[in-house]
């Protein structure tokens, strides 16, 4: 029976689930028995802990990794780094500097989510679980920033002052060392308190799903509600909500793409458990998608600069 806080579903059947790779390390470390099937050979190993699909380790079977995914992490990087540009260009905007960390924060994790699920690094090494709990930390650091940007659009706080970026910018913190500490806790157990899962099969850990997989949907709910409130009731304006609802739908498009589509689309480009592409390059360009229209969304309720004072000589 499943319980609150348990990955082995998400691990058995979710492909390229990057957390996961936490638990790999966990399990060969005290109960390797668990390991069956693609999973038993880490060398070769697809993310997950005994996937019902998976792509296999570079050079395997004639594997190219998760092609697809690097691909699409790669534009994405690129594009992603153009909205920082141009988010750095508009220098009167309301909440520039806040917006320009969330962009920041989320460039970051694409090259992280590259390594974490792009088939590169052997399962159960020290620099994948590494990789992965960084991956994790930026993760929850990257949904903070986004509820926070909607709070700074309250204007309960001037943008860009200290009074702003001071608790931006501890919570980022905050949340950045406190996943990452609990993710390499999961993956290294360094301590028996966020350490090996009870029973080891079920890959059990409350606070690491919390942050990982709950934080992430509160802080998107409460973002789009805040913002709707901002762009409805204090703005009252209608256009830039169609923004903020176009964002939402490609994210929530992006989610069930990630936990359905994925294992549909593995499955049939798959030989056996074997595959060669999953649906995680699907998510990634609508996450990154969704990335794009916040900024449209930011960029319409904003001005770009300040009214320059013309001066009339008499």
């Amino acid at each position: 029976m499943t319980r609150f806080g348990d990955f082995a579903p998400l691990c058995h059947q979710v492909p390229s689930y990057p957390w996961c790779n936490l638990f790999y390390r966990q399990i060969e470390h005290h109960n390797s028995s668990i390991l069956q099937g693609v999973s038993a050979d880490p060398t070769s190993a697809p993310v997950g802990v005994n996937p019902t699909c998976g792509i296999l380790i570079a050079g395997h079977q004639g594997s190219f990794a998760n092609i697809a995914n690097i691909i699409a992490c790669g534009l994405s990087i690129i594009f992603t780094a153009l909205l920082v540009v141009l988010a750095t260009r508009r220098r009167a905007a309301v909440g520039r500097v806040e917006f320009r960390i969330f962009l920041v924060l989320y460039l970051i994790t694409l090259p992280l989510q590259l390594l974490s699920t792009g088939a590169f690094l052997e399962q159960g090494s020290t620099a994948l679980t590494a990789i992965t709990a960084v991956h994790a930390g930026f993760v929850a650091a990257t949904f903070w920033a986004l509820l926070g940007n909607a709070i700074v659009s309250t204007q309960v706080v001037e943008d860009g002052t200290m009074s702003s970026l001071v608790p931006f910018d501890f919570f980022i913190a905050a949340f950045l060392a406190a996943t990452i500490y609990i993710s390499l806790d999961v993956g290294f157990s360094f301590t028996t308190v966020f350490g090996p899962s009870n029973p080891p099969q079920d890959l059990n850990s409350i606070p690491l799903f919390v942050l990982t997989s709950i934080w992430p949907g509160a802080a998107a709910i409460l973002y789009f509600a805040i913002m709707a409130y901002v762009v409805l009731g204090m703005l009252n304006e209608l256009r830039p909500m169609w923004y903020y609802v176009l964002a939402a739908v490609l994210f929530v498009l992006s989610q069930l793409d990630y936990f359905l589509l994925s294992k549909v689309i593995c499955r049939a480009a798959a030989t056996g458990a074997v595959s060669k592409v999953d649906g995680s390059f699907i998510a990634t360009i609508l996450e990154t998608a969704a990335v794009g229209v916040l900024y449209l969304a930011w960029r319409s309720i904003t001005e770009e600069s300040w009214e320059d004072e013309v001066y009339y000589p008499r």
